[in-house]
């Protein structure tokens, strides 16, 4: 039995327990931005504690278990799992790529004139981003009205027996789907969080279609550590005759996503190059640079098309196939055909845009290259990417150029395999630190991440520099004709007396790696531009006792014509240092 309340299915389960009112700021417009914070800080207490991660453990043997847990969560907000039907959900998990497959989505519908809802995760500068409308973050005002909204309903159906609230996570996945059903949204393209068998967004049964992005080893302790066993869980979004498509995998995990696909009755396809698409026309201009993004670029024209024709979009006309290139014939997974593009297509491929992944930002003779890659691969295709940048950049007259690497990595990542990978760009300097913007973030809630403190990030952050100083040695043993490093080092701390800086030098070693390691960002980044970024100020020498090596590290970055840095390792330190470089971003 369901009874309607403005404009959501309730559940029987929930119509008994009173509806409770909104508190007033969350009626109408927001007041202040101190009305927002309020309820992003409520958010943040629900991050990941240590009862939650045995509850996840107990589940992750029982996946019914699992979304029971997330629907039961679903149906106290006021829906029901037949409610996320009427969404029209385009569903894309994958280790690598996914984020990007759905915003290349998202934007190739949105020019066919479609109200568009877009989930995905992490977020990088605001929560907000990660729910959005017809590709902009929600506003503050919808922020506090549907996190209130959501947030008093599950506080008044707890059970004493169960958790009273959903993680941080399935919070923020019970709300999108509030705010893209009230919002009457044409579509709702929805990236999975980690996995897809156990993810909370798997709560979805009837997407319009599916997609899985390139895979590689990622969140091991969680979904295995081979890349069969990660395949298999992706596979876990295939359902019943819903369509699915896949990039060029190795062999191997390609089987396994053929098996899961006939296991649930899924037609899956391979999604033909982009080049196929290009045959007979110019080449494709896509929004996001790096040759990797082309096969991200392939599965949204794949999913994009399979939506328009499963729902029928008015004035699509005939979308005319290419014949499949004959040497992909025969594949265990059958090669989907190419199509002629339409003009919203192409469109929807040159102006997508997608914060913190290969984005270059030029603030005076310092450059800065950001990219979120945290798995092998990516680092990889990162490399390539800001190799090839890099080189097509204006060379100074003068010839001084000085490179930096700012890196760090969460979870339970290979630290040295990622670092190994970026020794071949002969960066001048490495610099390590947290995630954190700044050593407090308590007036930062967005940035807050209540499960790691700074000392493990830094204790992090220090082995991640014994780690580069030992591949630089191993790297100049191997090969006589590269630069002998710069002899820097050192980690700055906060000292005794406050607001001061104290840098203290690691131990002696044969050969010191041109690493710093700060506790925040903002003090890297001040460091790095030493003045000459517009956005950030110069590095304050007060009360500090600066080490000789980050001393004339600090001469040579302010007197290069050009420094580039490459930022990456992590989503997160990313989204901290695009806070800092783009004020305007967090307006």
């Amino acid at each position: 039995m369901t009874v309607r309340y403005t404009g959501y299915t309730q559940s029987a389960a929930a119509k008994h327990c009173p509806v409770p009112k909104l508190p007033t700021k969350a009626i109408g417009s927001v007041k202040s931005h101190e009305e927002v914070v309020d309820a992003i800080r409520m958010l943040n207490t629900l991050q990941t504690n240590a009862s939650y991660l045995e509850q996840v453990k107990r589940e992750r043997g029982d996946p019914q278990a699992q979304l029971e847990a997330m629907q039961g969560f679903l149906e106290r907000s006021g829906l029901k799992v037949e409610d996320l039907d009427r969404l029209n959900i385009i569903h894309v998990t994958g280790t690598k790529g996914k984020g990007s497959a759905c915003a290349f989505t998202e934007c190739i519908l949105r020019n066919y004139g479609l109200k568009t809802g877009f989930y995905s995760s992490p977020h990088l500068v605001q929560v907000r981003e990660r729910i959005r409308i017809n590709g902009q973050p929600i506003s503050k005002d919808l922020f506090s009205k549907y996190f209130w909204l959501v947030y008093n309903r599950l506080e008044e159906t707890k059970d004493p027996a169960h958790a009273s609230m959903p993680a941080y996570f399935r919070f923020l996945t019970i709300m999108a789907f509030h705010v893209f059903l009230q919002e009457k949204v044409d579509l709702a393209v929805v990236e999975v969080g980690i996995g897809g068998t156990y993810d909370c967004t798997n709560i979805i049964r009837a997407p319009v279609v599916c997609g899985v992005s390139s895979l590689g080893i990622d969140h091991t302790s969680i979904l295995g550590d081979t890349m069969e066993k990660i395949a298999w869980q992706k596979g876990g979004i295939f359902k019943p005759g819903v369509p699915a498509f896949t990039v060029a995998q190795p062999e191997r995990p390609l089987e396994v996503l053929r098996e899961r696909a006939q296991e649930r009755e899924c037609p899956l396809y391979l999604c033909p190059e982009l080049d196929d698409f290009e045959e007979g026309c110019r080449a494709l201009e896509l929004g996001l640079a790096g040759a990797h993004q082309r096969s991200n670029a392939a599965l949204a024209l794949q999913l994009a098309r399979t939506w328009l024709q499963r729902c029928g979009c008015p004035g699509l006309g005939e979308l005319k196939e290419v014949p499949p290139s004959t040497e992909l014939l025969g594949r265990p997974v059958p090669l989907a055909p190419a199509f002629q593009l339409t003009d919203a297509m192409i469109q929807g491929l040159r102006d997508t845009e997608w914060l913190g992944r290969t984005q270059v930002l030029s603030h005076g003779p310092v450059t800065w290259y950001l990219d979120g890659a945290h798995t092998t691969s990516s680092i990889q295709a990162c490399v390539r990417w800001f190799r090839q940048t890099a080189l097509n950049q204006d060379k100074p007259h003068d010839g001084s150029e000085v490179r930096v690497l700012l890196f760090n990595a969460t979870g339970d990542r290979d630290t040295a395999a990622l670092l190994k990978l970026l020794v071949p760009c002969h960066f001048d300097y490495a610099v390590f630190c947290p995630n954190f913007t700044e050593v407090s973030v308590a007036n930062n809630a967005d940035q807050q991440n209540f499960n790691v403190t700074l000392e493990n990030a830094l204790t992090r952050c220090l082995e991640n520099q014994r780690t580069w100083t030992r591949l630089l040695e191993e790297k100049v043993g191997q090969d006589p004709w590269l630069p002998s490093p710069l002899r820097v080092g050192g980690l700055l701390q906060p000292a005794p007396t406050r607001g001061s800086l104290l840098l203290v030098p690691p131990a002696p070693r044969p050969l010191n790696s041109p690493a710093l390691v700060f506790p925040c960002l903002a003090q890297a980044l001040r460091w790095v531009a030493q003045g000459r970024d517009p956005q950030l100020a110069a590095p304050t020498a007060s009360g500090a006792q600066p080490h000789p090596a980050a001393s004339s590290g600090a001469v040579l970055l302010r007197e290069a014509a050009a420094v580039r840095v490459l930022v990456t390792g992590s989503l997160h330190l990313v989204g901290g240092a695009l806070r800092l470089l783009e004020p305007a971003l967090s307006q």
